[in-house]
């Protein structure tokens, strides 16, 4: 069935690659920007923010549902961060009951359990109260850690493999997720309104306890080729380090004090009682398979 999606964050990294699956799978969206974009069929872009009514006015009028899936992941303080993330959750909610659309699909992420970490995990938590309280038909997804094509996020680990040395947080576990595979996820929610109305679900690549975090950056290693040498940096020199990139790189700084606190705690794995169930989804890309396709894109691109 087609259906009309109000996207915002479509032309992010997640957003990009759930609208690419949206307009593959028929479906007519509606989508935020603050830049032209070029026109494609079933595709209408609207001019503006999260911070500006007449554009998300716009954007949800006569929209089946809405996606959510823009938000902030690096700030320089609290109050970017909530500005982002809580307002800017905050406004697409009251969008969405003035116009009388019911439906949303809330991408958080999983540092909103464990708000007190991060300043980036408080903000993820607070939008999902106010999602919560909205009294719409929502469902929340928290993916962990995201990485495929397109994505620079994690693009200095796969920097740090091509070396053959990796500087990876102190012990813990992680889970990752391939972005195809969460679009998949994000879209088959789209179609979906009773298994998981007011859930909130953690979805992952299907290991089971998650990744090690040097068994992950091993397997960075794999995928780029090169026999990686893993090394645990203790919290306080990941400390330096990130006032050292915020020395250099100012707001740009892709490892911050927010970011250390939130690296180092050890437990990043979906949990089980949180999983999609089944029937609605699974996971379709082996995390060393996804890898090694993001390795070749980026080679592609120049990136590495």
């Amino acid at each position: 069935m087609s259906l009309r999606i109000a996207m915002t964050g479509a032309t992010g990294f997640v957003g990009a690659e759930t609208l690419e699956q949206a307009l593959v799978a028929g479906h007519h969206v509606t989508a935020l920007t603050r830049r032209a974009q070029p026109p494609r069929a079933r595709l209408k872009w609207v001019p503006g923010s999260l911070d500006q009514a007449a554009g998300l006015d716009t954007l949800v009028r006569d929209a089946d549902l809405v996606i959510h899936i823009a938000g902030v992941v690096n700030a320089p303080d609290r109050d970017s961060f909530e500005a982002g993330n809580v307002r800017g959750t905050m406004a697409v909610v009251d969008a969405m009951r003035k116009r009388g659309v019911r439906r949303l699909i809330h991408i958080s992420s999983l540092a909103a359990r464990e708000p007190d970490l991060s300043d980036y995990g408080w903000s993820k938590e607070r939008a999902e109260r106010h999602v919560k309280a909205s009294g719409l038909d929502w469902t929340i997804v928290r993916p962990p850690a995201i990485y495929g094509p397109n994505d620079r996020e994690m693009l200095e680990l796969f920097r740090m493999a091509k070396r053959g040395i990796m500087l990876l947080p102190p012990g813990g576990r992680l889970s990752v997720i391939h972005v195809a595979d969460l679009a998949q996820l994000l879209l088959a929610l789209a179609d979906d309104c009773d298994i998981s109305l007011a859930q909130t679900y953690e979805a992952d690549d299907g290991t089971p306890t998650g990744w090690d975090h040097k068994d992950f950056g091993a397997a960075i290693g794999r995928a780029v080729g090169r026999s990686v040498r893993t090394m645990a940096t203790p919290a306080w020199l990941l400390g330096v380090a990130a006032r050292t990139d915020r020395l250099f790189r100012g707001n740009g700084a892709k490892l911050t004090p927010d970011r250390v606190d939130y690296f180092c705690h050890p437990d990043w794995v979906a949990a089980a009682e949180a999983h999609v169930p089944k029937q609605l989804w699974m996971p379709q890309i082996p995390t060393e398979e996804g890898l090694k396709a993001t390795v070749q894109a980026y080679r592609t691109k120049g990136w590495i």
